[in-house]
């Protein structure tokens, strides 16, 4: 293990989730004089006697009293990442990937093209794998696939990933970052000092922070130019990263590309499902792994092989020549745009915890496909108000309930929507807490809701 000596050394471990208990279970093992501060129990609001570190778990914002005492006294400040990055083994190689939507899948998908290349590799983050408890894991794996978020980014400040993508960037937690500025700042920060950057070609933030910078590697759902992944006639092709070229790349600092016309790596049906924002992911996981020199029938076998997660655009089941999918995992807009342009026509299941997001956008570029909605949850009259403007010519059905009995009621008032040959889609464009535990409970009501349709 690197060299950072934290025995007896008082840290402040802020925040008990599930990052935060990771860090304590390390930080004793370590030797360090672990005390703790939950929000829940109200101790956030002074920094313990004699702390001289701090590790905070992601959800933690600046403006926390705590860490603000903490930069005020000029203790350190170290999220999860940071700290699994100084305790890293030697001779481990980091992967980051970050985006607005799609790191869980990416990541995922990344570390099932390295396993199937040979490398002993795991996706780590919010995919339920703390960081830290796989940099202590033994054996050591050769390669960690890094789902890191702009909360992680931003407690980061030594960190420097073998190659580090961005897939996307819309507004998001904006009332943790402060302004979108700073959210997008925070987001960059996973290409400080990374030898190979990764890039979504077709994001305007994305391409525009990538302007100028050197070592780049973009991807695109369309044909891709060199230097980029992209497909062509139903393959996923490479025109960036064959080994002859990256190992030229590696030894100039610049451009890495391959001649002509690129490399075969798999066809879009090898990607599940083949919405075209997750074959945007399995481009991205590619670019990263050939950066790294993985073969191309690695990446084939990898995305053949790989399961897509529960609640991430899932079909549940068809009822009446009805597709019934889940992606309670779209908690934002954004994300919600994405699965809605997979479909058509769609009935829409929308609505819960808005986090200060706005519906025009996804409204406007759905309104086409939509048969009608139905909208659910706290700031319901939120999604209402840009359908009115954007769209009212779609019926929509308020579910005013915000029990978790609701979902029985949305479910059947979509189903009393769609037309056979339709799809009913939960792409909620919002957060979970306002009616479940989380976006999991959430899918699971929904499918649970469709099995009993018609019963």
């Amino acid at each position: 293990m690197r060299g950072v000596d934290l025995a007896g050394t008082r840290v402040c471990v802020a925040g008990l989730g599930m990052t935060g208990a990771s860090a304590v279970t390390v930080l004793a093992g370590l030797g360090a004089d672990v005390v703790t501060a939950d929000r829940s129990e109200g101790t956030d609001r002074s920094l313990p006697a004699g702390t001289e570190l701090v590790v905070t778990s992601p959800g933690w914002a600046p403006t926390q009293p705590l860490l603000v005492a903490a930069a005020e006294a000029g203790i350190p400040v170290w999220g999860d990442v940071e700290l699994a990055w100084r305790l890293r083994p030697e001779g481990q190689q980091w992967l980051g990937v970050t985006g607005t939507n799609g790191k869980t899948t990416t990541v995922r998908m990344l570390a099932s093209i390295l396993a199937a290349a040979g490398r002993s590799a795991v996706a780590v983050g919010n995919v339920g794998y703390p960081v830290l408890d796989a940099v202590v894991a033994a054996p050591a794996y050769d390669v960690l696939a890094v789902e890191v978020s702009s909360f992680q980014l931003h407690w980061t400040s030594t960190v420097e990933f073998g190659a580090a993508a961005i897939l996307n960037i819309a507004p998001d937690h904006l009332d943790w970052h402060g302004s979108m500025a700073a959210y997008v700042a925070d987001k960059a920060l996973i290409w400080r000092g990374s030898p190979v950057l990764v890039y979504a070609v077709d994001d305007p933030v994305v391409a525009g922070l990538a302007a100028g910078r050197p070592r780049l590697i973009g991807f695109t759902g369309g044909r891709p130019g060199a230097g980029q992944l992209g497909i062509r006639e139903g393959t996923l092709l490479d025109r960036a990263c064959s080994s002859a070229a990256q190992d030229v790349g590696r030894a100039t600092g610049g451009r890495v590309e391959t001649p002509a016309g690129g490399v075969a790596l798999a066809s879009v049906a090898d990607v599940r499902p083949a919405a075209p924002h997750n074959v945007l992911n399995a481009l991205a996981a590619a670019a990263l792994a050939r950066s790294v020199g993985v073969p191309p029938e690695a990446v084939r076998e990898g995305l053949r092989s790989f399961s897509p997660g529960l609640h991430r655009i899932a079909l549940v089941a068809t009822v009446a020549g009805v597709d019934y999918v889940d992606d309670s995992k779209a908690t934002n807009p954004h994300a919600a745009t994405a699965s809605l342009l997979a479909f058509d026509p769609v009935v829409w299941v929308a609505g819960g915890l808005a986090k200060g997001a706005r519906f025009e956008e996804v409204v406007e570029a759905a309104a086409g496909r939509l048969r009608g909605v139905v909208l659910m949850g706290r700031d319901r009259d939120l999604v209402a108000d840009a359908l009115r403007r954007h769209a009212p010519q779609i019926p929509v059905v308020d579910v005013p309930g915000t029990d978790t009995g609701a979902m029985e009621d949305v479910v059947r008032a979509a189903a009393s929507l769609a037309a056979p040959g339709d799809t009913v889609l939960l792409a909620p464009a919002c957060a979970s807490m306002d009616m479940f535990r989380d976006y999991a409970a959430r899918g699971d009501a929904f499918a649970d809701a469709v099995g009993r349709l018609g019963t």
